[in-house]
């Protein structure tokens, strides 16, 4: 089932074969993103050609995840209720300024890796949330560096500041050393931090569905054992009775 689209008389939907075939050629063309958009950030020294080839990349990458949205929507069983439950997409696509949150694509690699990680749902969270966590560190620390480093008060102004500042904000540590002084900074920011709330709910809830887990386990041993001992003594209290049984007809 792909959003809601179930699988009908036994073979899967159009949108599951479509979101089947196009799911490679969207890798590739979310690490081509990541690449074009992190290069030139990382190397203010790049020629003009390779700058303009980098956004030729990511507006060409941009172009395939807005026909790869509306080939979804198209094949929806219920285009309304597909897009309801897709409006980050849909506002990422809307609005080029966004583009680089289309980034978030690249947890399709997750979602790959997740099939090698066994069938445990522990195991599935594991990676998503490993996967996730590093992901939104990196691309954090690209646009924030992109935002701050020409600022004039700037105290971010090197990738090593940047990764430093995502990893103590994704955390909620939040040291204060690293911080951002623009508003686009500060809206970089806000949305690691909410990022970094929902990963914390997400091992939080992780762990206690673990505990809960390890309890009923646990609960459910006793209860076998506690099974198995009563049947023990039922069985000697008949055996007894028998003995009983066999005495007073002796002594009859």
């Amino acid at each position: 089932m792909v959003n809601g689209d179930a699988v009908v008389g036994g073979y899967p939907s159009r949108l599951e074969r479509w979101v089947e075939v196009t799911e490679w050629p969207l890798i590739v063309a979310a690490l081509a993103f990541l690449v074009a958009y992190a290069w030139p950030i990382l190397d203010r020294d790049l020629p003009a050609g390779v700058v303009l080839a980098c956004t030729a990349i990511t507006w060409v990458a941009w172009a395939a995840f807005t026909i790869d949205f509306c080939a979804r929507v198209t094949l929806a069983s219920d285009r309304r209720r597909y897009v309801l439950h897709h409006l980050l997409d849909l506002a990422v696509i809307a609005l080029p300024l966004l583009r680089p949150l289309r980034l978030l694509r690249l947890v399709a690699v997750i979602g790959v890796l997740n099939r090698q990680a066994g069938s445990s749902l522990r195991g599935q969270v594991v990676v998503y949330v490993a996967g996730t966590t590093t992901l939104l560190s990196a691309l954090a620390a690209l646009a924030m560096l992109d935002a701050e480093r020409d600022a004039p008060s700037a105290n971010i102004t090197s990738i090593g500041d940047a990764l430093w500042w995502a990893v103590t904000t994704i955390t909620t540590v939040g040291y204060g050393d690293r911080y951002p002084t623009t508003t686009t900074g500060r809206a970089i920011a806000l949305g690691l931090m909410l990022a970094g709330i929902a990963l914390l709910g997400v091992v939080t809830a992780t762990l206690a569905s673990w505990l809960v887990e390890r309890v009923r386990a646990e609960n459910v041993a006793d209860r076998a054992a506690t099974v198995a001992h009563v049947e023990e003594l039922m069985a000697e209290v008949r055996a007894l009775r028998a003995e009983l049984r066999d005495l007073q007809g002796s002594g009859s």
